[in-house]
């Protein structure tokens, strides 16, 4: 069924992304947000999903990603040429404008009546670390309450790496930006930073901005734990000063 309202939750990593989706599902009435079209093959959607055609593709999409009053909830990590390929993609699915900008104009007729959230996280060197420790543990995620997994990271911190994440994650979001600039799409901006320090009235603050009736909703507990540790505050440290060694004027 088409949705009476869509919305896309764009992301880099470690911003808080999960979390929000997993709040915004718990009420029922949010859409089911998630990484409807992130595959670690990048394969084609329609082989992926296992559907006929490109209009079955945009239904089932709108399906799985959608609660039954109607609201469609996605998230997506723009990077290249990923997001090229995704756009191209949507200019088959039924009476998509064939152009190629503005981009915003395609992703709207694959999710009609489209709403926007950024997550963005202040501290970029802390959002780089974050994401470096996370590929070495593998751990993304962990449910509230869960006993933490004893890791040794001793001799896994890596300057280059957290360098070339801490560059990736800044071109993700100006690639997001440009896409906004030319539609001219002002989105909700959720900071990482308050998500975290002010968790329910940020998730309150995202209902709102989808026109809910916040009176029927009950916002449950953090599903997810923070991941931060002494670990990371280390690595954080380390990277700051390797980074501006030699600086005569030091931002932190």
């Amino acid at each position: 069924m088409k949705p009476t309202l869509s919305y896309t939750i764009w992301f880099s990593q470690r911003t808080g992304s999960t979390l929000l989706c997993k709040a915004l599902e718990s009420t029922g009435i949010a859409g089911k947000p998630n990484e409807w079209l992130n595959h670690a093959d990048e394969s084609d959607l329609v082989e992926h999903y296992g559907v006929g055609n490109h209009a079955e593709l945009q239904d089932h999409l709108w399906e799985i990603g959608s609660t039954p009053n109607g609201i469609f909830g996605i998230k997506f990590g723009l990077h290249e040429p990923y997001f090229s390929k995704v756009l191209d993609t949507f200019r088959k699915f039924p009476d998509c404008p064939q152009i190629d900008f503005p981009r915003a104009e395609i992703w709207h007729h694959a999710f009609p009546n489209c709403r926007h959230i950024f997550m963005t996280r202040r501290n970029k060197v802390r959002l780089a670390v974050s994401w470096w420790k996370a590929i070495k543990t593998q751990e993304w995620h962990r449910k509230t309450g869960e006993t933490p997994k004893p890791i040794d990271l001793e001799g896994e911190y890596l300057f280059d790496a957290i360098y070339h994440l801490f560059s990736e994650c800044s071109m993700r979001e100006a690639g997001i930006q440009e896409f906004y600039a030319e539609a001219g799409i002002t989105p909700l901006t959720v900071v990482y930073e308050d998500f975290i320090n002010e968790y329910e009235k940020t998730v309150r603050d995202v209902l709102y901005f989808l026109g809910l009736d916040l009176a029927q909703i009950n916002i449950h507990p953090p599903y997810y734990a923070r991941l931060a540790d002494e670990i990371s505050d280390q690595w954080a440290e380390r990277f700051r000063d390797e980074l501006q060694k030699g600086w005569q004027n030091k931002g932190w």
